[in-house]
């Protein structure tokens, strides 16, 4: 076996003592943190990630909890103003867009799990920068970034396509394309 299937499989069962550990120590972190190396090694290759200049590992941390918008405080409201859950969009997504907005100059990869607490999420998203010399030359990581931008921001991730239901196939799940809004819109 070769050392990318030796990290998969500690991945599978992580140690909790060591990811406890750690997770104390990124509570600590702000929201968003750059980070030299990426923990998962085997998930980031798999995602594209080059130990290179122009690429940028960040650590996220978002708060957990069905993503409840609050109640107005003063005065009687309707039924469309109570405490309610927006689960438009999952946690990996919310995670893509937050460093999409934060690293303008970059694009995103993608992004995987390292670990869950009480209170957070924890993910790393792997990032692309546009300007770099070296990434515009590279064959692999080179069409991408010329590609149109802001791939997060306009769902065109992995998780975003995941939260859209783009990933199942059109005869499957006929609604989901081209959009939700789109097929709605169609027959109105």
């Amino acid at each position: 076996m070769g050392l990318m299937k030796f990290l998969r499989e500690a991945w599978r069962k992580p140690d909790v003592k060591v990811l406890r550990e750690r997770m104390i120590l990124w509570r600590k972190d702000g929201a968003i943190t750059q980070v030299e190396k990426p923990l998962r090694l085997d998930r980031a290759r798999s995602l594209g990630y080059k130990a290179k200049k122009g690429i940028v590992v960040v650590r996220v941390k978002i708060k957990r909890g069905g993503h409840h918008r609050s109640r107005p405080n003063k005065a009687r409201r309707t039924k469309r103003l109570h405490n309610r859950k927006n689960l438009n969009m999952n946690y990996k997504e919310i995670a893509e867009t937050r460093v999409a907005r934060k690293y303008d100059n970059c694009e995103v990869l993608g992004s995987y799990w390292i670990g869950k607490d009480g209170m957070n999420y924890f993910y790393e998203v792997i990032l692309v920068d546009r300007n770099e010399p070296g990434i515009l030359v590279d064959k692999q990581l080179g069409p991408f970034v010329a590609a149109p931008k802001k791939r997060a921001l306009r769902g065109l991730t992995t998780a975003g396509k995941k939260a859209r239901g783009q990933m199942n196939s059109r005869v499957k799940v006929p609604k989901a394309f081209p959009s939700l809004r789109a097929n709605r819109r169609r027959g109105n």
